[in-house]
């Protein structure tokens, strides 16, 4: 699926400033409760990538996802974003 460089943008910031993101199940749901401006869709396929990649841990619980990110996801996104190690 292809996402805009600014909607990853912003899915990679809030998972990063958290650090755990929730996500519904239903595809058909507009936008993403807690990221502005970004569907549903786009945060689960690529929170779904990620978790593919072993950066972050998905677990699964009455239709919602939870995406915890863990020390090589917070490297990753780290350097995706520009980050200091200090942040």
């Amino acid at each position: 699926m292809l996402l805009s460089q600014s909607d990853r943008k912003k899915i990679y910031e809030h998972l990063f400033a958290k650090g755990v993101t929730t996500t519904r199940t239903g595809f058909n749901m507009k936008p993403h409760p807690e990221i502005e401006g970004v569907k549903n869709l786009y945060v689960i396929k690529a929170l779904q990538s990620l978790a593919s990649k072993g950066l972050v841990k998905e677990q699964f619980a009455w239709r919602h996802n939870y995406f915890y990110l863990n020390d090589e996801g917070t490297a990753y996104l780290r350097e995706y974003l520009g980050r200091d190690e200090e942040v």
